[in-house]
């Protein structure tokens, strides 16, 4: 799989995997896989036959030697070893079937996402090529992922979270095309030296490259690279890639957007764009007083609380700074790391502390917008005051994305870019433990769980309203730059 993105990565997982540096989603994605894979062994083996392949403590070569021996039991088998044909897999489920006299095996790769991949479809087929090679006899060749219309009824009753598509038939066809990958594979395995490629979009397709910082530190220094741009479309990524082009310089005006353009004109120019004038219209006709806001979420594959579905969205924490024209920055705050379930007691607070007039600051309303018309829908006698707060909402974003505009954003308008550029020095790096949204949430799936020390507890709680805090102190600061009162 990390041939099919870029026969570097390969060479690299192989020879120089301590150079990896996980993405924060990709930290998310693998915390929430776990979390799958330990629920569909439940699935799989109800009555607790099946043996678990432990990997990390036998090793790869051993792991598939324990496979082996287990086979002759015709019990589910969980990350089984598997060798053949120039590949070795390890299959998330291999489950014994009878079809009549024959005694066959279900191949079951699990994934934590709602919908199919391509991606898990290359995967499925390596497994299949791979579990054919090795002589094993299978009935069916299956990928499970989470249906999201599921609702967990509680009491650890999970059936029917898994939905299987059997891609028997597919992945089977692709055996010559998997057999071309392998022997490539091999090809780039053997090689005395790191292979060279550019970095480009690959490394972020399907999943972002661990061993992106240590490539790109070995190519020549580009005085701006044209991936800097917002919102490129597939149209112009072609055009960049058919033309060679790298540099933001090299790249014609006419094919730009006016928002691509304005960011190649001042990354080339050094200088900052601020419409002032322009920024405090858009903000004169917003009434005190002024409250910045700011959610926090999390969303489990595998629903903990009974009457909820797979990824449905909880929001469990936020924070709130208000301004009364000459009265001092108040600031307010909630977290709930009590394991219960959030929506009530989030919704509930922040209708206590929350003023009923004035303008509600966000950043990227789309998102708190839709976060209060879940909860309105869900609670009947809070849906009014809820929807209140939302039309009462103004989306610093698009102010600022109109309005401002520093090089060191680097084509990103995400707040953590554009904080660093104004006067006060507020950095998210400078926070201890949670810095983002993603270590957000792994902070508090950690919290909630029964058996997390107390004072690991309070610690996390205590990174986290730091977090959130400097979320809606950042809005305060962008507010003030924007409208002229800084």
């Amino acid at each position: 799989m990390a041939l099919r993105q870029c026969p570097r990565r390969l060479w690299l997982e192989v020879h120089r995997p301590a150079l990896r540096e996980e993405a924060p989603a990709s930290r998310v994605r693998f915390a929430i896989g776990d979390m799958v894979g330990v629920l569909a062994r439940d699935l799989y083996d109800p009555d607790e036959n099946g043996v678990l392949i432990d990997v990390d403590t036998l090793g790869p070569e051993a792991g598939v030697a324990r496979t082996q021996d287990l086979l002759d039991r015709r019990v589910p088998l969980f990350e089984a070893g598997l060798e053949g044909g120039g590949a070795r897999a390890f299959v998330d489920v291999l489950r014994p079937v009878r079809r009549g006299s024959q005694r066959l095996w279900e191949l079951i790769e699990v994934k934590s996402s709602a919908t199919p991949k391509l991606s898990q479809r290359d995967d499925l087929a390596i497994q299949c090529y791979v579990a054919t090679a090795a002589g094993l006899p299978l009935a069916a060749i299956k990928l499970a992922h989470i249906d999201t219309r599921f609702v967990y009824r509680g009491q650890d009753d999970y059936r029917g979270l898994l939905r299987e598509l059997d891609l028997s038939v597919e992945v089977r066809a692709r055996h010559d095309e998997v057999a071309q990958w392998v022997s490539e594979g091999q090809s780039v395995v053997a090689q005395e030296q790191e292979p060279r490629r550019p970095t480009g979009w690959h490394c972020r397709t399907p999943n972002p490259c661990p061993f992106l910082r240590h490539c790109r530190a070995g190519e020549p220094a580009l005085a701006h690279s044209v991936q800097l741009l917002p919102r490129l479309h597939a149209g112009q990524r072609r055009a960049i890639e058919a033309q060679g082009w790298r540099e933001l310089a090299e790249l014609p005006d006419a094919q730009l957007t006016p928002l691509q353009l304005r960011v190649k004109q001042h990354t080339l120019a050094g200088t900052v764009y601020f419409d002032r004038e322009g920024a405090a219209e858009d903000l004169r006709a917003c009434a005190a007083p002024w409250q910045f806001l700011d959610f926090e979420v999390v969303q489990l594959a595998v629903p903990q609380w009974a009457g909820t579905h797979p990824y449905q969205m909880f929001p469990f924490q936020f924070s709130l700074h208000v301004i009364d024209h000459d009265a001092p920055l108040a600031h307010v705050d909630h977290l709930d790391l009590s394991g219960a379930e959030p929506a009530r007691s989030f919704a509930e607070r922040l209708l206590e502390v929350c003023p009923t007039r004035g303008t509600v600051f966000v950043w990227n309303v789309e998102f708190e917008q839709a976060r209060l018309r879940e909860l309105a829908e869900r609670f009947a006698d809070l849906r009014t005051a809820l929807l209140a707060i939302s039309d009462r909402m103004v989306d610093l974003l698009r102010i600022t994305e109109a309005r401002y505009y520093h090089p060191a954003q680097r084509g990103s308008w995400k707040l953590k870019r554009v904080l660093p550029t104004l006067p006060g020095a507020l950095d998210h790096a400078d926070l201890d433990g949670v810095q983002d949204g993603h270590a957000a949430m792994l902070a508090y799936i950690e919290a909630i769980q029964p058996d997390t020390p107390d004072e690991r507890r309070e610690r996390i709680g205590r990174e986290l309203r730091d977090y959130c805090r400097l979320d809606t102190l950042a809005l305060v600061q962008v507010w003030r730059m924007l409208s002229g009162s800084a």
